[in-house]
Formats: structure tokens, C-alpha cells, sequence
């Protein structure tokens, strides 16, 4: 018997879906909302015990780019190898997901694709005030942090100047959603990390997407059914 118990991609889409109706939306300093209980706690066991270690990088220079070859996307080989990433991908790239996803965000998702990383940020991470490009329909990030500084490693918020405002809960099983836009400004400013900080980051992005090593299902655009 493999453990963890990993649920099915139904059970996981309803969950999520019931996340995202419930969420707290908040259009200061631009529109986004705040999630908990985003998935099952199997599902959050099953992310935690893959055996994927956390790149060892030190001290980086505020981007994820300059690391790309050691960043880990959730793609179709490790969907093949490890059962919780399979029912996570199917779970999100199911139409009634989609589609709740697009009346939310407003957003045209169909067409799009599924992209998903999990990241393990060790002390020395930091992330320098940036907006997502618009090639990102939503940018969503899942909290997975555990230990008692977790709560202090959500992400930073700036607002237009990127003046900093303010900081997401780091809170485990909580998420934050936001329409990627001019004012969209967000890091993670410098502060130690005593063990590992996971996050699920997660989007829809278009077609144009270039990376398509980074797609969990490069040949299977989003249908809304």
C-alpha cells in the first residue's frame, strides 16, 4: 500500500472548487483573493513526501530565472512517476475547474494551459518586487510551509510605487489568486528561512506560452466542456 493515501481528481476539484467559492476577495492594493483549505490534507501529505529535494542555491539574486534548469514543473514525467501529481494535474485541468476558474478571474481560459511548479525555497531565497507577465491568465500560490515561521513567509505586496503594504498569510493550506496587470506588484522580501519554505504555484497561461517543458500537459489545451 503506497502512502500517502492520495484522494481521486474528482475529490480534489471539488475541494478546490469549494476554496475558490469561498474565497475572500480584496481589491486593495489591486484585486486578489485569499483562500484556506485550498486541498485536501492527504493531497498536502502526498506534496510534502515527494522525494524531490530543494535545489541547494544559497544566497540568489531576487528571480526565479536565473535557476530555470533547477526549478521543478510539474510535467507529464512526473505525473507519470508520482500519483499525487497526477491527481492534482487532472483535478485542475478538469472543464468544471476551468471553468469556475474563468468566472472568477474573468479570464479566457479555454484554450489555455495548465502550469504548475513546486517550489522549495531555502534561507538565502528572496524574491525582488516583480508583475507577472501577461502570458499568466492567473497566478495562484498555494501554501505548504510548516514550522513555526511559516506564518511570517507569505508574499510581500507592494502597491503601484512598490511601496511595500502588506504580507499574505503563510498560513498552511491557504492561497492567494491574482489577475496578473500594470499594478500587480509582489516579492518576498529577505528574511531568514529555518527550514524549507513550499509553495505550489500555480497558472493557466496562453498558448503562446514559449517553455513548453514547463506545461503539465503540453498536447491538451483547457476545455470548459
Amino acid at each position: 500500500m503506497g502512502y500517502p493515501p492520495v484522494p481521486d481528481a474528482a475529490e480534489v476539484a471539488r475541494h478546490f472548487g469549494q476554496a475558490v467559492r469561498n474565497a475572500r476577495r480584496d481589491d486593495r492594493p489591486y484585486r486578489h483573493w485569499k483562500l484556506a483549505d485550498v486541498l485536501p490534507e492527504t493531497l498536502c501529505t502526498g506534496i510534502l513526501t515527494l522525494p524531490i529535494a530543494p535545489p541547494q542555491l544559497g544566497q540568489t539574486d531576487g528571480t526565479r530565472n536565473t535557476y530555470n534548469m533547477q526549478r521543478c514543473f510539474i510535467t507529464p514525467l512526473l505525473r507519470s512517476k508520482f500519483p499525487t501529481c497526477a491527481v492534482l494535474s487532472d483535478a485542475l485541468q478538469r472543464p468544471e475547474v476551468a471553468r469556475l476558474m474563468a468566472e472568477t478571474c474573468d479570464i479566457p481560459a479555454a484554450g489555455s494551459f495548465l502550469r504548475m511548479e513546486y517550489i522549495q525555497d531555502t534561507d538565502g531565497a528572496w524574491l525582488e518586487p516583480h508583475r507577472d507577465i501577461p502570458e499568466k491568465l492567473f497566478s495562484m500560490v498555494i501554501y505548504l510551509c510548516t514550522g513555526p515561521d511559516a506564518k511570517d513567509w507569505g508574499t510581500d505586496i507592494y502597491d503601484s510605487e512598490r511601496r511595500w503594504v502588506g504580507r499574505s498569510s503563510g498560513e498552511f493550506n491557504s492561497g492567494v489568486i491574482f489577475v496578473p496587470g500594470p499594478a500587480t506588484w509582489h516579492g518576498f522580501d529577505p528574511r531568514p528561512i529555518v527550514g524549507v519554505r513550499r509553495l505550489m504555484e500555480i497558472n493557466y497561461v496562453r498558448p503562446s506560452w514559449r517553455d513548453r517543458e514547463q506545461l503539465t500537459f503540453p498536447d491538451r489545451p483547457i476545455d470548459l466542456g
